[in-house]
């Protein structure tokens, strides 16, 4: 069994892990391996919102989708939509390098007007995250779950052991090794008409979680759509609407697109933490994800190796230079925005 920080980034522990050294987890869970010369990656995510589709927007997303492919673009880039607590409709592109000097070539020419430059009728944010591979973390729950950053691996590792438990991601971060990862801090905000750019603080987190239910069939499938779908939706839509003095800043609850807008079998949540600890703290305790590990729980114990549903997520923690954060002609509980004082 493989410790889920690579040999590399090991070092002598001045805080230490929830296990023992002896800890076997439940089930198998796995994690990306990055190719050894990396050292930051970049997870840039691209969002329109709307009232109501119309040319604009869709000129606006094949202008992005058309500069992804052009020198120097993401390695990996995939769409989602929703529709927020407002009404409104929302799109994102999540896009991802591992080699921030083709990033840094490709964003002045064509990511940088992204929430800068007006679109008629449009709402426009770019949230930007650069850590270090030291400072975020994967689990996949099976092999082939590889999304998100994951997907420009170099590999995928074999059955890890810090998974299974609670406390379990942080210590699937290589700084936690010797980093308390915490900030007291809050999101500071530099607003000019409808364009907002916010300063959050050091550590500041993200998760994506997300389902891949395309390959379930049977009582699989129906067990998944009917009863632990509908208990994932309640716990998101909790954190959106009442998760901020919890310390949940933002949440997301989205259905990835193909290309060409369509939906797919899959979903994922995205949310954005004041620091690792809020998180934490509501996984370990509260009803609604308590209910989730337990419809979780269940469907696994009734499925085991069986179950054809990939999961995985991503955890990151990031510091205050290595963020961007722009919002223009957005509603104020948009990302970050939600935390502005009102």
């Amino acid at each position: 069994m493989e410790s889920a920080i690579p040999n590399r980034l090991q070092c002598p522990r001045s805080r230490q892990r929830r296990i023992p050294d002896d800890y076997v987890p439940p089930y198998p869970g796995f994690v990306a391996r990055h190719a050894p010369g990396i050292s930051h990656v970049i997870m840039a995510y691209f969002g329109i919102q709307f009232r109501q589709l119309g040319d604009g927007v869709s000129e606006a997303c094949k202008t992005l989708v058309d500069a992804f492919a052009l020198s120097h673009g993401p390695g990996h880039w995939d769409r989602a939509q929703w529709q927020d607590e407002r009404g409104y409709h929302n799109v994102i592109f999540a896009a991802y390098w591992d080699e921030p000097t083709r990033y840094d070539a490709w964003l002045p020419l064509h990511g940088l007007s992204w929430a800068r430059v007006p679109r008629p009728g449009i709402g426009t944010f770019l949230e930007v995250l650069r850590p270090h591979v030291t400072r975020y973390e994967t689990l996949l729950g099976h092999p082939t779950a590889v999304e998100g950053i994951a997907a420009l691996a170099d590999g995928i590792s074999g059955p890890i052991q810090e998974h299974g438990y609670w406390g379990a991601a942080r210590d699937r971060i290589p700084a936690s090794q010797y980093d308390a990862l915490h900030s007291t801090e809050s999101p500071t905000f530099e607003r000019d008409g409808s364009y907002v750019r916010v300063h959050a603080q050091d550590d500041l987190c993200l998760i994506r979680s997300g389902q891949d239910w395309l390959e379930t069939e049977g009582d699989e499938r129906r067990m998944y759509l009917d009863t632990l779908e509908p208990i994932l939706r309640r716990g998101m839509e909790f954190l959106r609407d009442e998760g901020l003095p919890g310390g949940c800043l933002c949440s997301r609850y989205v259905t990835v697109q193909d290309v060409h807008g369509r939906a797919t079998e899959k979903s994922y949540g995205m949310s954005w933490w004041r620091n690792l600890a809020s998180l934490e703290r509501w996984a370990e305790s509260h009803p609604t994800h308590v209910a989730i590990f337990g419809a979780a729980t269940d469907y696994f114990q009734k499925f085991g190796e069986n179950a054809r549903i990939k999961l995985y997520h991503e955890v990151t923690l990031s510091r205050r230079d290595e963020q961007l954060f722009e919002y223009l002609n957005c509603h104020e509980y948009t990302g970050l925005l939600r935390a502005m004082p009102r």
